[in-house]
């Protein structure tokens, strides 16, 4: 078993397909994650992501201990989309989503994904982290589409305002890497991960 330190339920999802047992380990009404979430001057998209999910874990790893929950590793994950050196986070509102996909729209771009998983060991705690780079390319799309797809409500709460696995498919024009990983979490470097931690995965 382990916890999953994400209120994505596209993760959980994922974990449930790989026969991997998990419980939620979600922050506290008074723990900000968002701030966790800033980008720092001229951070690179791979520096920035593969941060933001070791301070997630981190903080995860600290309620596991003050909640005194039974112990077992600590996964963590984080996507951004990136156009460039251009961090594409989730979208605050419609117009940000519009302005995003405006952005993608018939250009390719990169989806990275890190993860982290942490546990206690004898020596001590012990983190293990891996990065997902995938690329995807859009088919142009015209105004009038973005707003349709905006308007779904599909794009909320995901990074680069698009969900792979949804509608944004029907646009999806090439897509290299792991689809596993574009939706949010990597299917090959967890599966690396957890057997580091010592879990049994097929």
């Amino acid at each position: 078993m382990i916890y999953l330190a994400s209120q994505s339920p596209r993760r959980r999802q994922l974990l449930e397909q790989w026969g991997v047992p998990n419980a939620l380990l979600l922050p506290d009404a008074d723990e900000d994650t968002e701030a966790l979430e800033v980008v720092k001057g001229m951070e690179s998209p791979a520096g920035y992501v593969q941060r933001v999910t070791r301070l997630k874990l981190l903080a995860a790893m600290d309620r596991l201990a003050a909640r005194q929950l039974p112990p077992a590793p600590v996964l963590c994950a984080d996507t951004t989309v990136a156009l460039g050196r251009r961090i594409f986070g989730k979208p605050r509102s419609k117009a940000e989503a519009m302005r995003m996909l405006t952005d993608l729209a018939g250009r390719r771009h990169r989806v990275l994904t890190a993860v982290a998983v942490g546990w206690q060991a004898e020596e001590g705690a012990r983190i293990v982290q891996a990065l997902s780079v995938s690329t995807v390319e859009f088919s142009p799309l015209t105004s009038v589409e973005i707003r349709r797809y905006v308007n779904t409500g599909e794009p909320m709460g995901k990074a680069g305002a698009y969900a792979i696995q949804g509608l944004a498919a029907l646009w999806t024009r090439h897509l290299s890497g792991s689809y596993s990983g574009i939706m949010g979490l990597p299917a090959h470097e967890t599966g690396q991960l957890l057997r580091a931690a010592g879990l049994r995965v097929y």
